[in-house]
């Protein structure tokens, strides 16, 4: 346990920064399952929809530092090819 002042203050921050990137996360994960489902459905125009709409809350959370740019590309990339492999289908 911290002892010192300063260290009791880094705990509390941690503590409340975790909390907020958990739910910035959550939230991430959330308008994917929406893309997969809309995929699920057979609906091209709602998961183009869905994926516009993830597609710049994936690149914030980038810049936030919440997931890897890597990651981010990686995601969007095969979304992406499903959204389009819906559409020619």
């Amino acid at each position: 346990m911290a002892n010192s002042p300063q260290a009791k203050k880094r705990a509390r921050q941690q503590s409340k920064t975790r909390l907020h990137n958990s739910s910035q996360r959550s939230m991430v994960r959330t308008y994917i399952k929406r893309i997969y489902t809309a995929l699920e459905e057979g609906s091209h125009e709602n998961s183009l929809k869905a994926y516009q709409a993830a597609s710049p809350i994936i690149d914030r959370m980038v810049n936030k530092g919440i997931i890897h740019k890597n990651k981010a590309a990686r995601l969007k990339s095969r979304l992406n090819a499903k959204v389009k492999a819906l559409a020619s289908a």
